[in-house]
This record gives C-alpha cells, structure tokens and sequence, in this order.
C-alpha cells in the first residue's frame, strides 16, 4: 500500500540530493504517477511510444520544472499490461541507464504479469507494506516472488504505522512484521493526514522539510544513496504470545 506516493517523494528527495532521477510509471492501463507528481497536463508520449518507436526516449519524458533533474515517463492509458514484454522492459532500463543516476519503476499492483514484467528490469527492490496481517502476508508473497526471479537486495518500506496503535496492541510492531519479512528495512512512515492533501495537490512532501512522512522519505532517500541514516525509535511492548500466533498463521518457526 502507498507505493505510488513513496516512488514519488522518494523521486523528489534524490533529485533534491543532485542525483539525475526518473520516475517511471510501469502500471500500464492505470497510471496514477503523472497525477500524484502534479504533471498529468503535460503527458504527451508514455514509454510503449518508445518501445514502438513512435517517439524518442527524450520526447516522452517529462521533465518537473520545480527539480531541474527529475524527470517522469509515463505509461500508457489506453493499453493493457500485456502491452510490454519483459524483454521490452529490459530494453528501456537499459536506455535509462545511460542517462539516469536513479531509476525509480513504480510497479502495479499484484503477482500478475504486468508486476512481472516491472520488475524483471530492476537491480533491486522495494517492498512496501503497512503493519497489518493482511498487508504483511501480501508482501510476503511479493517477497518471495522477487527471490525467484534472482532480486537482491530487497528492502522493506513500512508505511503508515500508528505508533499510539502499536503501544494499544492494535497495530504491528516493527519488529514483528520485520522478524516475519526476513529482508532489511530501508524505512518508516509514519500515518500523516498530509500525505494525502499533497498527493490531491500533486506536489509530493519531500517539496518541503516539514511533515514527518517528509522527512522519513528524505531519510529512505539518503539511504537509497547510501548513506548511513539512523532509524527513528518507537516504542513497542512486544506480546510474545501475539508474536508467536502471527508465526504460526504465517507457516514459520523458531
């Protein structure tokens, strides 16, 4: 869950760090990349042009004029995912090598083939997912999909956590849903009502320095780039007895 506004403000973060980024919208059919970014007006061209040749790979990004290197592409509208092949997505991380520092491939959602097809171009990946069973049984899954297909490193984004939620024993601690996972964290988002009046505005927080999703996504950022960022600290009171019932649910143990 999230995963189109955490491209975005993560895209926005490393641009804002002087790295050359691209944030590429893999859902073909229903793109909502463009929308959250705040640049749907000046979508001309989408990435299967490309592929097609219809248009350049210049002609169909979309530069942001508030980040002088940032840049969208775009998917298509009027296609179906089974528009692209693998062999195709392949193709065009390797044209965007050649002029980006970053490649960020906002993915669709689900285990399908157009998730497939995103993926099979990445170096490496990102799994988002919110301290909740049915969320983190989902990643779960996704997880062990990306392992198949030989993706390394896959690193985790929790988003939405609620720590007042976690301390009330209604919401995930982070070290369960991490101990479940198996794969390292990148981050933590904490639930801000401005996540959601930034994406209505188009303009992704990492614009500014002042929500605390912005700054946790300027901090996932500078790891991405490798820094070494600390993590936030939240309090958690662990009930093993809950942790050892989400094990069992999960098929692991001890």
């Amino acid at each position: 869950m999230g995963k189109t506004t955490t491209t975005s403000n993560i895209a926005v973060a490393l641009a804002r760090g002087g790295h050359r980024v691209v944030a590429v919208d893999a859902d073909i059919g229903l793109r909502n990349l463009d929308v959250i970014m705040g640049l749907e007006n000046r979508v001309v061209y989408n990435f299967i042009d490309v592929l097609e040749g219809t248009c350049r790979l210049h002609q169909a990004l979309v530069r942001d004029k508030r980040v002088e290197n940032l840049f969208l592409l775009p998917a298509a509208q009027t296609r179906t995912k089974d528009a692209v092949n693998s062999a195709q997505m392949e193709e065009l991380c390797a044209m965007l090598r050649k002029e980006f520092d970053f490649i960020l491939l906002d993915s669709p959602a689900g285990i399908e083939s157009g998730f497939r097809n995103a993926a099979v171009g990445a170096d490496e990946a990102i799994v988002i997912a919110t301290p909740e069973v049915s969320s983190v049984r989902d990643a779960d899954r996704i997880i062990g999909l990306l392992e198949s297909m030989g993706k390394t490193p896959i690193r985790l984004v929790i988003n939405r956590l609620r720590p007042n939620l976690v301390r009330q024993g209604d919401m995930l601690e982070v070290s369960d849903v991490l101990d479940i996972l198996a794969i390292d964290l990148l981050g933590i988002v904490p639930e801000d009502d401005s996540v959601v009046k930034a994406s209505n505005r188009g303009e992704p927080l990492t614009f500014t320095d002042t929500s605390p999703a912005s700054k946790a996504f300027q901090r996932i950022a500078l790891r991405i780039a490798g820094e070494d960022v600390p993590f936030p600290k939240f309090d958690e009171d662990r009930s093993s007895g809950f942790f050892a019932a989400l094990r069992k649910f999960f098929g692991r143990t001890e």
